[in-house]
This record gives structure tokens, sequence and C-alpha cells, in this order.
């Protein structure tokens, strides 16, 4: 792969302001009309602009991931990843903080396997527009961004969390040659941040799976369990979109018609991989759509996917999980 020899090493990025013009002209270019309808279908979403608590920190982030996707496209895959690149660390500085792009080579090859341009990739987390920011129901101190197009979704991680992603990044890959329809989520780069020689934070980049979400009309996240697994519902006419969980889900059924025997294998061996990870933490993600009349016959669901969070722990529940999904069948 042409691409910077593997290991650590730093590099001065290119400055934020070239990534804010190239950016900035990009989004120039989507239209007046565009942009006003997708303000209109933020729902629920807030613009990280000048004054928010995260607008700094944000800023950084862009600037960082503009140079970083340079650097991809500067050097673009010719083949799959090697062990080299699995390992390659590279730390670009900027002014008064320092990205650092962790598989930076793998998760380009990845990214081209997956038909995303590195153009679009760069215009989506670059300078072009803020970052959105959504109330999460997670338990967990995670901060959760989307890009201002709503099509990539980045999150903040623990160190432990990244080096358990990292170990089972090369399997991982493999899973997704094999099953190139596989429900487990997108991970697209893993990145850390440094302000001015703090502490180094860590976040990664996923495809959103609520995207396009335009006419989405519910949202669920299944773990197959009913402990703490209920979130009070917004009132009606709320602009604040919720993630409901298995108790919001009770009573409610999914005719998954022919595809149900090709989903829940695609479930079984997806959930046997993350079995053979270790991994425990991982939910079903689903989204319901209205469907137009020349819709009628569809599935009842458009978005179905399997979010995961790689940490090492005991699989418990993973029957229950299998159950859960094989009787909404």
């Amino acid at each position: 792969m042409a691409a910077p020899s593997p290991g650590p090493h730093e590099v001065l990025a290119p400055s934020p302001e070239a990534g804010c013009r190239a950016a900035t002209s990009t989004s120039g270019r989507r239209g007046l009309l565009w942009r006003l309808r997708d303000k209109q279908a933020r729902r629920g979403l807030f613009e990280i602009g000048p004054g928010h608590e995260l607008h700094q920190l944000t800023c950084m982030m862009q600037a960082g991931l503009w140079a970083a996707t340079q650097v991809s496209m500067d050097h673009p895959p010719t083949g799959p990843p090697t062990e080299e690149d699995f390992s390659e660390v590279l730390t670009q500085v900027h002014e008064g903080f320092e990205l650092g792009t962790l598989a930076g080579p793998a998760f380009a090859w990845l990214r081209h396997s997956l038909g995303l341009a590195e153009e679009d990739y760069q215009a989506a987390l670059g300078p072009g527009g803020p970052y959105l920011q959504f109330l999460s129901t997670s338990k967990s101190k995670a901060s959760f961004f989307l890009s201002h197009d709503q099509r990539f979704f980045l999150k903040t991680q623990r160190r432990r969390e990244v080096r358990a992603l990292l170990a089972h990044l090369p399997r991982y890959v493999q899973h997704l040659q094999r099953h190139p329809h596989s429900l487990l989520a997108r991970l697209l780069g893993v990145h850390s941040l440094r302000v001015a020689r703090g502490k180094k934070e860590f976040f990664i980049i996923m495809l959103s799976v609520f995207y396009p979400a335009g006419r989405i009309s519910e949202r669920y996240d299944i773990k197959g369990c009913e402990v703490s697994r209920w979130v009070e519902p917004a009132p009606e006419g709320s602009p604040l979109v919720l993630v409901l969980k298995d108790l919001n889900f009770q009573g409610k059924t999914i005719d998954l018609g022919p595809q149900r025997s090709w989903l829940l294998h695609q479930m079984e061996l997806d959930t046997a991989f993350l079995r053979e990870l270790n991994v425990l933490d991982y939910s079903l993600l689903m989204a319901f759509q209205h469907l137009h009349e020349d819709e009628r016959g569809s599935l009842l669901f458009r978005t179905v996917s399997m979010y995961l969070t790689l940490n090492s722990a005991p699989q418990l529940g993973l029957a229950t999980f299998k159950g859960f999904v094989a009787a909404c069948g």
C-alpha cells in the first residue's frame, strides 16, 4: 500500500484555513434550497455553533479530520491492508492541538471497499458545516456528534475501548469481507486528540445507522433484556428525538416477510463473530418509517443494524438476545 511507513510518526498538518476553504467551496455548490431542506430535517439535533461549550473541541476535530483525510487522498490504498497498516499511528501537529490517526491506511481501505469517496468523507467531517449534537439515553459518559449532513456518527471512547477495537480490527475487516451484508456498524476511523500537551482523548467515526433520517418515525435500541430498558417517550410536539429501548417495544411485532430467514441467518453470523471476540456491549438498532403507497408490501422497517462497542467482557445473554429477535420474525 502506498502510504507512510508503519509505526508512530509525526507530521506538520496543512492549515485548518485550507480545510475551511475547501469544505466551504463544496458546501456552496450544494445550493441554497438543498441547505434549507437539510436544516429542516434536523429535528431533535442541535448545531454546535459559536458559544456552545463544545464548539472549540469540534472545530479542532473538523480541522484535524480534514488534514487526516488528505493523507489518505494523497496515498490511496492499492490493496487490502497489511499488518503494518493496522499498527500505523500518524500524529499531525496543528496550532494548539495534535490529532492522531490510528490504523489510517486500514480504515482508508475499508472506506474504499464500502464505496465511500474520500472527498465526500472529508467534506462531511471537515469545517464545511457545524457538527450536530443530540441528547443520548446512553448511560456512558461519552459525547455523541453527527456530521452536518447526518451521514457520519462520532463518539468519544475510553483508551481501553480503543485498544480492544484496534486489537480486533483485522478480524472485523475480514468479517466484512466475507459478509458484505453484515449488520455490524461500519467503523470508519479511530483518532486521538490532544490539546496543548494535555491528556489524549479518543473518538471513533462510523456510518450513521439512521441515515437518511427524513422519514423515520421510531427508533429502537434492543439488547434483549428488561433491566433499565425503558425510555420515557418525548411529549407530543417535542423537538427531541429519542432512541427507545426494549420495554418501549413490548407489544409490537415486525413482519419480516421473505427477508426473515436471511436476516436471522446474518444475525447469527454476526453474533457468533462477537462471541468469538468476547464482546458483550452491543445492540440491535431499528428504525421505522411511514411507507408511500407504491412502497406497500416492502419491509416495514427501513434500517436494521447491529451497533457495537468493543469491550472485553464475558459473553452473557446471547441466547436471550437471539431469542428475542427471532420472536420478532
